[in-house]
């Protein structure tokens, strides 16, 4: 006889791929990503700053004609979050870049073979026009995974607790997460942002080493791992958190 798991699986209904929609407003079609979710409880809208994006997520079994009509009355919410996103930041020769905060200029170097360097407030590219993101990109995330694995070792050693390992991926929704087992990763834009905004995720994630949860005793071991006040890189993250997803874009 089958067990109660594996009949709940079988009937599950299996979840739908994502649709495109396009939600009229003001006489333009708004392209919205509609997405079922079997831990949705409600239809609910969001923004995907990486991908420009937005989502509207509903439960497996809401009908389609109440979710598409829950974004259909947002519209005008739809329309403004859509133009409020910052341009994209595309890695070219002359675009600006801050690394770690500090701004810097892309320059284009033909001439040389296959490396990226540093000179001044400038990062010089070598190589072909066409492989310039790629390469740019590549090296920023490694400039990225030295500047934290330090920093998430020495805050690790202060609760005495040990990371398994660390990554540096492109996350799309969190800026760090720490798992279980002691597994660390991090979004390579972070290498964007200010060094004070880099040691309070670390600190945030390396707290979660001990509470994996949210409560006040998280927060205060957070704050006691910060080199500084969190409200300043809490703050600076809302506030510029969807630029950053726009570099390289």
């Amino acid at each position: 006889m089958p067990s109660p798991s594996f009949l709940r699986r079988f009937l599950e209904k299996p979840v739908p791929e994502p649709e495109e929609l396009g939600i009229d407003h003001a006489g333009a079609s708004l392209p919205v990503t509609f997405i079922r979710s079997a831990r949705a409880r409600r239809a609910s809208l969001r923004v995907d700053p990486a991908r420009r994006r937005i989502v509207l997520t509903a439960p497996l079994r809401m009908a389609r004609g109440m979710a598409v009509g829950f974004a259909e009355q947002q519209a005008g919410w739809i329309a403004a979050r859509l133009k409020r996103l910052p341009d994209r930041r595309p890695f070219v020769d002359g675009a600006e870049v801050p690394l770690f905060g500090a701004p810097h200029r892309v320059r284009h170097r033909p001439d040389q073979r296959g490396t990226v360097w540093v000179e001044g407030d400038e990062i010089h590219v070598a190589g072909r026009a066409e492989h310039l993101p790629r390469r740019l990109r590549d090296w920023l995330t490694a400039e990225m995974r030295k500047r934290l694995t330090p920093i998430v070792q020495a805050k690790a050693e202060r609760v005495e607790r040990t990371v398994k390992r660390i990554t540096v991926r492109d996350a799309r929704s969190r800026w760090g997460s720490c798992g279980p087992d002691g597994a660390m990763s991090f979004s390579w834009r972070l290498v964007f942002a200010p060094p004070e905004v880099l040691d309070y995720l670390v600190a945030h994630e390396v707290a979660h080493l001990v509470h994996m949860n949210h409560g006040p005793r998280f927060w205060a071991l957070a704050e006691r791992l910060c080199d500084g006040p969190m409200a300043p890189p809490q703050a600076w993250l809302k506030a510029n958190g969807e630029t950053l997803m726009q570099y390289g874009a």
